[in-house]
């Protein structure tokens, strides 16, 4: 993988496209999805379950299972390289030294019948070209690194016989045992307690500060959003609806999904009391990616849709300084 170009970012996907044959018929679960990350910058992707979060994740690391589903059209470039063209080879040298990936559920992405530091060490060797020597020695120091005591006796280990948060951990270890330039991270902190979620966050952060290693973090959670990313991509029924700094989103969205996702998050009360106001909810679910109108996806649980939401899809429109928005309100010049 050659360096970045110059002004060139990291990461580019331009109007990224992925179609999945189902019984109910053609599911567009991707739809001209745009978005890019820069060296050492980490970038949230928010939505709810079904949004196209995952799917995106899938598609930069070209691991969409085909059948039945197809990248269709668009571009992923990692460093200047268009990834979507290239053999199955060399991709496989791309995965786990210039990207990785950490799943959800690390019990089901270990193998159960290798130790972890089997499971680290074969990424050194197989990208690196370390010896069985070198690369169990590099293998205790990434599991130290990772914050797991007595690496030395933990890398003979088999995953069952680690805790939740230990197993993420080396998911971790094993994402950047080869230095990679760009980590996905797939919410990384699932099935956690909140202690533990902490400490996943924090091990995250000071990887991304003190390897400039550049994050795409997924998860369905505006507070994580707010800890731990410097931009912010929502996405709805596999489209994005808005992007922009995390300050800009945070404080000023001008998407009305992105307000819901916003105001779902309890807040901490500096009057306990003094009545709370319950909590808001977005009415109804994603729908269906099958039956999608040629409108507006989100205008049925919209409570300021009109009639031009259900007739016309609303094309991305710039708010601010990098900040833009997929909604016929800001066309008209109203408020959400």
């Amino acid at each position: 993988m050659t360096s970045t170009p110059r002004n060139e970012p990291l990461l580019r996907a331009t109007n990224l496209c992925v179609e999945f044959e189902t019984r109910d018929g053609t599911a567009q679960v991707l739809d001209e999805v745009s978005l890019e990350l820069n060296a050492g910058e980490t970038l949230g992707i928010v939505g709810e379950s079904g949004c196209g979060k995952s799917m995106t994740a899938l598609s930069i690391m070209r691991l969409i299972p085909s059948p039945p589903g197809e990248i269709t059209a668009g571009e992923v470039r990692l460093a200047g390289e268009d990834l979507l063209p290239l053999d199955e080879r060399r991709m496989r040298d791309i995965r786990g030294k210039d990207i990785s990936m950490i799943f959800q559920e690390p019990m089901t992405s270990l193998n159960p019948v290798f130790t972890v530091g089997e499971q680290i060490a074969e990424s050194l060797r197989l990208h690196e070209g370390a010896s069985e020597k070198d690369a169990a020695a590099r293998t205790v120091e990434i599991l130290k690194s990772v914050g797991i005591p007595e690496p030395d006796i933990r890398a003979k280990s088999y995953p069952h016989q680690l805790s939740g948060g230990m197993r993420q951990r080396v998911m971790i270890a094993i994402a950047i045992a080869c230095g990679p330039k760009l980590i996905i991270a797939d919410e990384p902190t699932t099935a956690l307690d909140v202690t533990v979620q902490a400490q996943i966050f924090d091990l995250l952060r000071d990887l991304n500060q003190r390897l400039q290693t550049a994050i795409i973090l997924i998860t369905h959670d505006m507070g994580t959003i707010a800890e731990m990313t410097d931009r912010v991509t929502v996405m709805y029924a596999g489209r994005v609806v808005e992007e922009g700094p995390v300050e800009s989103i945070l404080e000023a969205s001008r998407h009305p999904y992105t307000q819901g996702l916003i105001a779902c998050v309890p807040q901490l009360d500096p009057n306990p009391s003094a009545e709370r106001p319950p909590l808001e909810e977005i009415p109804g679910v994603v729908p269906a990616l099958t039956r999608l109108g040629k409108g507006c996806a989100f205008a049925p649980r919209c409570k300021h849709a009109f009639a031009r939401c259900d007739e016309e899809r609303p094309e991305r429109m710039s708010i601010g300084e990098g900040h833009s928005a997929a909604c016929w309100l800001l066309a008209e010049g109203r408020d959400a």
